[in-house]
């Protein structure tokens, strides 16, 4: 891309922080134009701390032509903000779920969904580990994807990995979910550790997704899973020619069932002096995925955030299609949001096609 994308962030909460760091630490491919603080406090802390020019209205920051701009703002607030931009003339990465319930998805699409002006900020099929694996279901190593297991992250997150790793697009689903509680410590969370920590009652939330043509999802979730180390992070795809367990991968070859892993190059181990990035992924002596990001030395999640924002550039200039398209998004939703109501009633419930089905 010529010169970096330039953007604009709504919100000082954490998570437009994400963005800022991650324009700081790659100043030639991401620049934040501004961030929109209402309270001044916040917008001279978010100044001094990231070097950004803070403004105190939305109009302020459109002024300095984003080539796309970044809501990060409440739940209530999304659809309320995106509708504005739209309405505007500027292009939205909204972050995730686009709305609250489904009557706001609904509402929001029917006002906006055509505009082809909105994309969402859905990066966990980007991450290092999910794209390996997507690439290697694209290759067709296990035949065609039937299952896929995810016990990693929760509701709309997961079901974007399912539909993803199963190429599922906005069939009608039928959703069926169980919680059960049980003791569990839980001795990290958001606000840091406690090693203090006791068992205390955790829920968790048991899901099969139909999606139609033998084609089903297992989501599997306890509370604070996202941070809890004592709960590991577990993915299975299962084809008709074999299954990816995490990073093995197990196919049926003219030999006979044959094993292989996908693997990483980590620097920074040992006696390795490179730094600590990721580098890539290779399965097969094959490199499926690579860091486009070395030298920065950003997580996972955050490699997965940038490659989505350079993307959402590349879609803002009109050069590429869009990283993931506000039906994409609508969908995850509605079907994570069927998954609390089967779990809440003990019934199952039937997703059918939706206002924004046709434009998946």
């Amino acid at each position: 891309m010529q010169g970096p994308v330039q953007f604009v962030v709504i919100g000082s909460g954490w998570r437009s922080e994400f963005f800022l760091r991650l324009a700081q630490a790659a100043p030639d491919r991401l620049q934040v134009l501004a961030v929109v603080a209402r309270r001044q406090s916040e917008a001279e802390r978010l100044s001094t701390a990231w070097g950004v020019r803070a403004v105190g209205t939305i109009e302020e920051a459109l002024a300095l032509r984003p080539e796309y701009v970044v809501p990060a703002v409440s739940w209530p607030a999304m659809p309320v903000v995106t509708r504005e931009l739209v309405a505007a003339g500027a292009k939205v990465l909204a972050e995730t779920p686009p709305a609250p319930d489904l009557e706001g998805l609904r509402s929001l699409w029917h006002d906006v969904g055509a505009s082809g002006m909105v994309q969402v900020a859905e990066q966990y099929t980007r991450m290092p580990g999910h794209a390996a694996r997507l690439a290697v279901v694209a290759d067709g190593v296990i035949g065609d994807a039937t299952s896929v297991e995810v016990a990693s992250t929760h509701l709309y997150h997961a079901v974007s990995l399912m539909r993803g790793y199963l190429g599922v697009d906005t069939e009608e689903t039928v959703v069926d979910a169980r919680t059960f509680t049980a003791p569990l410590a839980d001795p990290m969370s958001f606000d840091g550790w406690r090693p203090d920590a006791r068992p205390e009652p955790r829920t968790t939330t048991i899901a099969t997704l139909d999606f139609g043509d033998g084609r089903m999802g297992l989501y599997d979730f306890v509370d604070n899973q996202w941070w809890n180390p004592l709960r590991a992070r577990r993915i299975v795809v299962r084809g008709s020619l074999g299954e990816i367990v995490d990073d093995e991968v197990t196919r049926l070859t003219p030999d006979g069932p044959v094993t292989s892993p996908v693997v990483y190059r980590r620097t920074g181990v040992d006696m390795n002096l490179e730094g600590n990035d990721v580098v890539h992924a290779s399965f097969d002596g094959r490199v499926v995925w690579r860091n486009a990001w070395v030298g920065t030395r950003l997580s996972e999640d955050d490699l997965a955030v940038a490659d989505h924002l350079v993307d959402a550039g590349a879609w803002a200039r009109g050069e590429a299609e869009g990283p993931y398209s506000l039906a994409s998004a609508c969908q995850d939703h509605a079907l994570g949001l069927a998954i609390e109501e089967s779990a809440r009633t003990r019934q199952e419930v039937r997703v059918a096609k939706e206002p924004w089905a046709t434009e998946a």
